[in-house]
């Protein structure tokens, strides 16, 4: 990937190991990272950064992930992709992506090349108006 396609990822999670953990990992394949340690805000970062990729933590106290996705979603740029990450059964994780209009859904167990693909692939898939949540594969 070269500097001028980098993708922008916003990463939203208030376990600030895990938020190191994944900043660490995307930054060394390329991607350009932002990170975010509260729901709150989230709306607004969004629409003033344009990322290509928001990665939501489901579980984050004062308003959950799917939660805090139909609010950003609202004033995000079109091409942005929500990605609902969690540590959660995935299964539940998947429902839950489903019915929050996610783009797609990843275990917080993906990590290092695994997440850079999945989310280089979710990235680069066509969006449609009405995109069923789909595991970032």
């Amino acid at each position: 990937m070269s500097s001028e396609s980098k993708i922008r990822v916003l990463i939203v999670d208030d376990d600030p190991d895990q938020l190191a953990l994944a900043e660490r990992t995307l930054s060394s394949y390329n991607f350009e990272v932002r990170t975010h340690r509260s729901s709150l805000g989230v709306s607004n970062l969004v629409r003033t950064t344009a990322p290509d990729l928001v990665l939501l933590d489901v579980n984050i106290p004062a308003l959950s992930g799917d939660k805090v996705l139909a609010l950003a979603r609202q004033q995000a740029p079109a091409h942005t992709r929500f990605v609902l990450y969690s540590a959660s059964d995935e299964a539940k994780l998947r429902a839950l992506a489903l019915a929050a209009g996610a783009d797609g859904y990843l275990s917080k167990s993906t990590q290092g090349e695994d997440l850079a693909r999945k989310l280089e692939r979710l990235h680069k898939r066509p969006r449609t108006a009405a995109a069923p949540a789909a595991p970032a594969k």
